[in-house]
């Protein structure tokens, strides 16, 4: 007569692993005996007793219901259920083994995702070498870079679609960590034929009546209402054109004569022609530029990018 299992028994078998009463060890011992179909050999293997392996795996087959191991004089030898579970077992064994050494490198910083977001990434400047080193530093971090202004960059941070933003300025969030990374001097972007173009340095003053080109992207927004701060005391307000523009395409129109733009030193590093960089003699500050993040995100990786940054950040910042 066929024996019939009601859907209790089926629930109960199912039960087992989530109650514990099949230990991970019982697991690798099979694991063992069905690799060695010795038990002794597999004991040895393991360096534990005969007498607990076998203890062990017979614990498991009556747990389970099942015969896993048909002993005999020489060793033993696999049912075919035994094989089935043993095959399957293994592979739920090698995953769980590849899940723990996988969680330790995430939580020691050496592989998981940094997701990044940046005003720009200009080749050869720190930002770029930062970036560039902690790739090199640690090669299995997935590192997703965001190129947007700072307000969708922290509108992202805070809804923990960024782990850090790089932004202009210093900002002061009561709702976020902010440290300041490194500086660079504020320069004018001018037309090569500008009459200004042959001066080593310029100042607000030599520009109050220039037409300035600024972006609504990237760090646009700053650069707008850095201008209108530093000339608010002349005769008439600055003449600010906004253009939706990358930042290639602005320097391309400011060398085309359209007008000017200012920037941080970063930005001369561009290829562009057709245009000259001059610094501020009255600027009172080098630009600084600040890493923020989340007071919730604690990952090693971006612990291990801010402890980078700090390190090379400190020959480029203003004391």
């Amino acid at each position: 007569m066929r024996r019939r299992f009601s859907k209790n028994t089926e629930i109960e078998q199912k039960s087992l692993l989530l109650r514990g009463r099949i230990p991970l060890a019982s697991l690798i011992q099979a694991i063992a005996v069905a690799e060695h179909l010795n038990f002794r050999h597999a004991a040895n293997s393991l360096g534990v007793s005969l007498s607990t392996v076998s203890a062990r795996v017979k614990t498991l087959e009556q747990d389970l219901g099942i015969l896993l191991f048909e002993r005999h004089a020489r060793g033993v030898r696999l049912t075919e259920a035994g094989r089935q579970f043993v095959e399957l077992v293994t592979a739920g064994v090698d995953q769980l083994d590849y899940a723990v050494k996988t969680a330790g490198m995430v939580a020691s910083g050496d592989c998981g995702r940094l997701r990044v977001g940046v005003h720009a990434l200009i080749p050869q400047s720190f930002l770029a070498e930062l970036i560039g080193q902690y790739h090199e530093d640690y090669p299995r971090i997935d590192i997703e870079m965001t190129e947007c202004t700072s307000r969708d960059a922290l509108m992202q941070l805070r809804t923990n679609q960024l782990d850090v933003v790089f932004v202009a300025g210093a900002p002061d969030l009561p709702d976020c960590h902010s440290r300041r990374i490194w500086t660079e001097p504020l320069v004018a972007a001018l037309p090569a034929l500008h009459r200004l173009a042959e001066q080593s340095v310029v100042t607000w003053a030599d520009l109050a009546s220039e037409t300035f080109l600024v972006r609504y992207g990237g760090t646009g927004p700053q650069v707008h209402d850095h201008i209108v701060l530093r000339l608010a005391g002349s005769w008439s307000a600055p003449s600010i054109l906004r253009i939706d523009v990358g930042r290639g395409a602005l320097l391309s129109m400011v060398g085309q004569g359209f007008g000017i733009t200012i920037a941080s030193a970063a930005t001369s590093l561009l290829p562009t022609s057709g245009v000259v960089f001059l610094p501020f003699t009255d600027e009172p500050e080098p630009v600084p530029f600040s890493a923020v993040w989340s007071p919730f995100n604690r990952s090693t990786t971006l612990h291990n990018l801010l402890s980078l940054a700090d390190e090379m950040g400190r020959p480029f910042r203003a004391d």
